[in-house]
């Protein structure tokens, strides 16, 4: 039942997979066997550098949570690759009556749900993220499904006055022509560090500050000198335009935004009374009640908030 709208899934299951391994790992592998044309290890190095580690971090977390969800990944992986090849198609769902789905083939009856739904949480912790390239529109559009406005982005995004980027996030605004929004002086000295495509180096988010959090971020972007698409954009666009301003020459203005905004931010999907749990240990669920559907309760959540996110 191998399907094109498959493929990102199936990759999303190769990776897990991969990653799982190396989590159990106890002893360096050997290197890895040739891939055939069209695969890569790192397909996602350009359009979502921090996939690996992303995926790498959720897994330590719910196995940590669940150590049966290891094996669960890895029976996931050997039934699908097993079928006409690892195409993710072992995760479809029927859709209509009296279709037949490969899920529900014998062999995968007794395939955990678990594993199913780290697949679909770390596909929606993905889904969720506006990347970088995104612009006001794209990221407005976003907050405002989960509460926030042209303030909060603007603000929010002065987290970047901190920090290092990778030369593959920013890429696109350099080659193989400089975005035209760029400063002229800037692309060049980006250039120094990355000089061509898919150069793993990495620079500042701050080229005047990189290691205060200050205003300066904003003076950047006016001066064009942001390093995202996202960034520059926000002094591109009408809307958001002003907020910059404002808080380039006003960093007291900055500071009492962004404490509005993180605390709001703080607030988005939060669950309250018996819709979660205060953990007596931070990294394990308390003891399970006969109603609690721990560890999936908030990956639940997150799922369905992406579910209603079209960017």
């Amino acid at each position: 039942m191998a399907s094109s709208s498959s493929f990102s899934a199936a990759r999303l299951l190769l990776v897990a997979a991969a990653l799982v391994l190396l989590q159990l790992a106890s002893s360096d592998s050997e290197a890895a066997p040739p891939l055939p044309s069209g695969l890569s290890f790192d397909f996602y190095k350009s359009s979502c550098p921090q996939a690996e580690s992303i995926v790498s971090s959720f897994l330590q977390d719910a196995i940590r949570r669940d150590i049966g969800l290891a094996a669960a990944l890895l029976r996931v992986h050997f039934h699908d690759c097993f079928v006409q090849g690892c195409d993710g198609s072992v995760l479809l769902d029927k859709t209509r009556a009296g279709q037949s789905s490969e899920k529900d083939a014998p062999p995968n009856v007794t395939l955990r749900p678990t594993a199913f739904n780290a697949i679909n949480a770390v596909r929606a912790i993905f889904d969720a993220l506006p990347p970088p390239t995104s612009n006001v529109t794209t990221l407005l559009r976003f907050l405002a499904k989960i509460g926030l406005d042209a303030d909060d982005l603007v603000s929010l995004s002065g987290a970047h006055t901190l920090g290092i980027a990778h030369c593959t996030s920013f890429q696109e605004r350099l080659f193989p022509e400089d975005d035209p929004t760029m400063n002229k002086w800037f692309a060049g000295q980006l250039k120094l560090t990355c000089p061509r495509l898919n150069t793993d180096n990495t620079t500042a988010n701050d080229i005047r500050t990189p290691d205060a959090f200050d205003n300066k971020y904003y003076v950047d972007l006016m001066n064009r000198q942001g390093l995202f698409t996202s960034d520059q954009d926000l002094h591109t666009d009408a809307r958001t335009k002003p907020i910059v301003t404002r808080f380039a020459v006003d960093q007291s203005a900055f500071f009492q935004q962004f404490v509005k905004s993180m605390v709001k931010m703080g607030q988005i999907q939060v669950l309250t009374g018996a819709k979660g749990q205060i953990r007596r240990d931070c990294a394990v669920p308390n003891a399970a009640r006969a109603d609690d559907d721990l560890p999936w309760s908030v990956v639940q959540t997150v799922v369905e908030a992406a579910e209603s996110t079209v960017l």
